[in-house]
C-alpha cells in the first residue's frame, strides 16, 4: 500500500468516527503514544553532546573555522565559503 493509500484510509476512517466523542478522545489518545514512540533524530546522548564540542573545539584550535568579517552578515560569510545563499 503507497502512502498515498494508507493517508487516504486514516481520513477515511477518521471520517467514521468523528461523530463520535468517546471514539475521537481514545483516537487521539492513541495518536498522542504513537508520536511520544516516534524517536527524535536530534537527540544524543550527553557523551555525544561533549565530544561534538570538543571536536569543534580542537578545529577552532587548528584554525578550521570560519569567522565573520567586520560589517559581514552570516549571509555574506555564507557565499563566500561557497554555500548558495
Amino acid at each position: 500500500m503507497t502512502t498515498m493509500e494508507l493517508n487516504a484510509q486514516i481520513w477515511r476512517n477518521m471520517a467514521e468516527i468523528a461523530d463520535n466523542e468517546q471514539l475521537m478522545k481514545q483516537l487521539a489518545k492513541y495518536l498522542k503514544k504513537l508520536v511520544a514512540k516516534k524517536e527524535d533524530a536530534t537527540l544524543m546522548t550527553k557523551e555525544e553532546f561533549y565530544a561534538k564540542l570538543e571536536k569543534g573545539e580542537e578545529e577552532y584550535r587548528q584554525g578550521k573555522c570560519t569567522r565573520l568579517l567586520p560589517g559581514e552578515s552570516v549571509s555574506d560569510m555564507l557565499r563566500r565559503n561557497g554555500y548558495a545563499v
